[in-house]
């Protein structure tokens, strides 16, 4: 009864999320941002979250300095949670005139050796895949973490796969169908930056703090000679859509040192955090696993 109850208020919202959809940008953003308004009031336990790791990351700062900055980072979320509707269910037309591309994007068509796109989790993540999708011809694949709900896990894989030519691997599963895409020609859309244990990982510094790294990135692309182009995407004030930055590939990556490695991506997420602070996914426990013997920081 009590799941029958989920799935219900879950297709209600998914339904709102499609009309929604059908608004003007600058009519959603701003409702968005309302949306965050409320969701910093009544997200006690992710505001206090955002508020540590703003503390970690940015001791320079005031506390009220770090207060309007986690304000500003929920309006963001409240945009997301809103424009998913519009990226799940809009016209590739309509998005290709919201999504602004930079760089060259087109680099995976020109490249004949194995890829991986590097993407850090700005709150536009979503954004990025759709680029690529739109600017690259080469296929692509990412891995995915499995939503509990499977009504929503079944909208978030509908509306991240409609526009084909890509494939996503849940992370339950073995590396075994990822490495054969990969060796098939698909990029990989890689997200380095989230805290999932000691496993395959090691304790770098983030902002100055050590925090749970995997070294997966560094290990995979000199297994497989990849080359890694990095990409960032940020949500534009308003009504004007959104932007997505391809960089150019790194030729210094990888090394036969998989520490020196992550540091380095650690440190290029730092900059292009301190770029755009406000947008970077401060409501995730970045520094949740902790060298032995360390008390939890949250």
């Amino acid at each position: 009864m009590k799941q029958a109850l989920v799935h219900l208020l879950t297709r209600c919202v998914l339904a709102l999320l499609w009309l929604l959809h059908w608004l003007p940008l600058a009519l959603l953003a701003p409702l968005g941002r309302g949306l965050g308004r409320v969701l910093w009031s009544l997200a006690r336990e992710r505001r206090r979250i955002a508020l540590r790791n703003l503390e970690l990351c940015f001791p320079e700062l005031s506390e009220p300095q770090r207060r309007a900055l986690a304000l500003e980072h929920f309006k963001c979320l409240g945009r997301s949670v809103l424009e998913r509707g519009l990226l799940w269910h809009a016209s590739a037309a309509r998005l290709k005139r919201l999504i602004h591309i930079e760089g060259p994007a087109d680099f995976g068509d020109h490249h004949a050796g194995a890829l991986m796109w590097l993407v850090p989790h700005f709150i536009a993540l979503d954004v990025a895949a759709i680029a690529a999708r739109f600017s690259v011809r080469r296929p692509g694949c990412t891995v995915y973490q499995t939503q509990s709900n499977k009504v929503f896990d079944a909208a978030v894989r509908r509306g991240r796969l409609r526009f084909g030519n890509n494939r996503a691997f849940s992370r339950r599963e073995t590396a075994k169908p990822l490495l054969r895409a990969i060796k098939e020609g698909d990029g990989f859309f890689n997200l380095p930056d989230m805290d999932f244990g000691r496993k395959d990982a090691a304790f770098v510094p983030f902002f100055g703090v050590p925090a749970a790294t995997l070294l997966t990135p560094s290990r995979m692309a000199r297994l497989l000679h990849m080359t890694v182009q990095p990409v960032v995407a940020e949500m534009l004030p308003g009504g004007q859509g959104y932007r997505v930055r391809f960089l150019d590939p790194w030729t210094h990556f990888p090394t036969d040192d998989a520490l020196a490695d992550t540091v380095a991506i650690n440190r290029w997420i730092e900059g292009e955090i301190r770029r755009n602070p406000a947008q970077y996914l401060w409501v995730h426990k970045r520094f949740k696993t902790r060298p032995f013997g360390e008390p939890t920081l949250y």
